[in-house]
């Protein structure tokens, strides 16, 4: 079969170099894509209120326009004016045509989950970017076999809940409907353990399945994918994965920094894995990695998405995260390399101006390549020290390393210390280790890493602390929730109602 496997890679590496035949700058394709966007949105209730039949009238200067004459929504801010009337069956609101499915996002930074419209063209655009990024493997030193074996997607439950006017569920059970058929033959766990609603059910039956397939490769969030081969490994009493799926040479990966389960799966494997990353949220396709060995991902520019970006500091955040009024947004011509910029998005799903709450830092200008530093409301800087869901994994993943110990769970909050401020770090580690040594090695890389935290650790934020759980708890606690499945990630940060739920579980 491995002749298989090179006729496929081949095939690929051909229509890739036929792809490339676009040359056009970042901000031409952007601005293509805006004009395209307006174009098909100026005779919604949406478009007819904000005048997009102005705008394209002047297509030199239209996304300056744009930005001048459409305000920032926020989810809520969106929802409460435009999207609720979707919902209620609606025609022609902010997207041509009806909206028939929605995506249930993970509601990570909130306490309940978000309806995101899905639209046709949406899912035409998801399923355009997923095909680039297959045909950019080929850049990946990946075994040919890698191309014809198993795909494992272990993603969110493909059965959808009829609304009385549309369907809701995860963007994977929505986009299941609308894969090519020739993917079918390599799709992982099937169409019918795909189904299955309850979290745990499903993986039993993955772990059941697993020595009928042949596994190539792997797509999902870290910490689950990690569980899952974990207890793959004890119920079949294997010294690694590979034991059983051999052909594993590739696992796609999203949702979180992969930096701190790095060493886990290090252990859980006894061969090479490509490790790549991509972007895709519930919100659309927004970049993948296209370069081996490289920590960052290129921003797709013409997969039915403007992108807006605006710089993530104090004066256009307040403490908890929220963007503030008149803020200044740049274009992707615009942007510099190294700083760190809050993400708006306009989409073919009818999503104006949105802040999708993601952090994001340009890398490389010429690519337009980036990496997610954290969320909007993931960070802390109660004194000034400014410290990203970035910093927080890049120093969780130095004291890992440091100690040679696997800390794969945090959250950190900020709390009062007397007339000053301090930070309390849960960190999840089943092995046994000194909190105290930990405390001061963390602090330590955090330092390093952050001028501003190693300012401020010498003024009002006088101290940190550092509690040892165990990992399980940290599931519990998602369970607890009501938040256990695929695109469930433990937030990095708590604060408000959702840290005082936190610490009354952990003290149970």
């Amino acid at each position: 079969m491995n002749i298989f496997g090179s006729i496929i890679k081949n095939t690929l590496t051909l229509r890739k170099r036929f792809e490339r035949g676009n040359d056009l700058s970042p901000i031409t394709k952007q601005k293509k894509q805006l004009v395209k966007l307006l174009k098909q949105a100026q005779y919604t209730e949406f478009g007819v209120h904000y005048q997009f039949n102005e705008l394209l009238e002047n297509k030199k200067t239209v996304e300056h326009l744009f930005q001048q004459q459409i305000p920032i929504f926020t989810y809520n801010k969106l929802f409460n004016e435009w999207w609720h009337k979707t919902l209620e069956g609606q025609l022609n609101v902010c997207w041509p045509g009806k909206v028939k499915y929605f995506a249930l996002s993970s509601g990570t930074s909130e306490t309940a989950s978000k309806r995101i419209p899905i639209t046709a063209d949406m899912l035409k655009n998801i399923k355009r970017t997923s095909i680039r990024q297959i045909l950019s493997l080929t850049d990946f030193d990946l075994p040919n076999e890698t191309f014809w074996k198993g795909a494992l997607l272990i993603g969110g439950s493909t059965k959808l809940t009829f609304k009385h006017q549309y369907y809701e569920g995860d963007l994977s059970g929505i986009s299941a409907k609308h894969r090519p058929l020739w993917f079918q033959r390599y799709y992982k766990p099937g169409s019918k353990i795909a189904a299955q609603k309850n979290w745990n059910k499903k993986i039993n039956q993955i772990i059941e399945s697993a020595p009928k397939w042949d596994i190539g490769f792997i797509v999902g969030i870290p910490s689950w994918v990690q569980l899952l081969l974990e207890k793959i490994i004890e119920k079949y009493e294997l010294q690694t994965i590979h034991d059983i799926w051999p052909n594993l040479n590739l696992y796609i990966h999203s949702g979180v920094a992969i930096d701190p389960y790095k060493k886990s799966f290090e252990k859980l494997f006894s061969k090479k894995v490509t490790f790549m990353e991509s972007y895709l949220s519930s919100e659309g396709f927004f970049a993948f990695q296209t370069r081996p060995d490289q920590g960052s991902m290129t921003l797709i520019l013409n997969g039915g998405i403007f992108y807006e970006f605006v710089v993530f500091d104090e004066n256009n955040f307040d403490e908890n995260g929220e963007i503030k009024d008149g803020v200044k947004t740049f274009l992707i011509n615009e942007v510099q390399a190294g700083v760190d910029y809050a993400l708006l998005i306009s989409t073919c799903a009818g999503t104006w101006r949105y802040l999708i709450g993601d952090v994001i830092r340009v890398v490389d200008l010429e690519k337009c390549e980036i990496i997610i530093t954290g969320r909007t409301k993931h960070f802390l800087s109660i004194t000034g020290e400014h410290l990203s869901g970035e910093n927080m994994s890049k120093a969780i993943s130095m004291t890992a390393n440091y100690y040679n110990v696997e800390l794969n769970e945090y959250t950190v909050c900020a709390e009062s210390y007397g007339n000053y401020f301090a930070h309390r770090w849960f960190i999840g580690c089943d092995e046994t280790i000194d909190a105290n040594a930990l405390k001061h090695k963390l602090d330590e890389h955090l330092r390093a890493i952050n001028d501003d935290y190693d300012t401020e650790r010498t003024s009002a934020l006088k101290e940190i602390f550092v509690e040892i759980i165990p990992n399980q708890m940290f599931l519990d606690f998602l369970k607890f929730e009501g938040k256990v499945g695929a695109q469930i990630k433990f937030p990095r940060v708590l604060k408000g109602e959702q840290l005082q739920r936190w610490k009354n579980f952990i003290a149970q």
